[in-house]
């Protein structure tokens, strides 16, 4: 393994995403990740090698502003698990 010159690293163009026969589903799956969480990853706020401290208003706000999308995704799947049956249930039974 040949490691170079460590003090003047030269850094290539990295890996590349490997090649799909879906592209138009990759595309998609992309874009869902892209409108539930577009805000990055609040990164200050998360100390490995340190004792934990205790956490503010503010960070508990940036916290739930980053995981926001998935918090209404789970809120819409939630409805949807209750109110679904419930609502076949009804068209079933009543036939209104």
């Amino acid at each position: 393994m040949e490691l170079g010159n460590i003090s003047e690293p030269t850094y290539g163009p990295g890996p590349e995403a490997p090649g799909s026969s879906t592209p138009g589903l990759v595309t998609m799956a992309h874009v869902f990740l892209r409108l539930v969480q577009p805000n990055s990853l609040p990164v200050d706020l998360i100390n490995f090698g340190q004792p934990q401290s205790e956490f503010c208003r503010e960070d508990i706000h940036e916290l739930l502003l980053y995981e926001l999308g998935f918090l209404v995704c789970a809120a819409i799947g939630v409805l949807f698990i209750i109110l679904m049956p419930l609502v076949g249930c009804c068209f079933c039974c009543c036939r209104c």
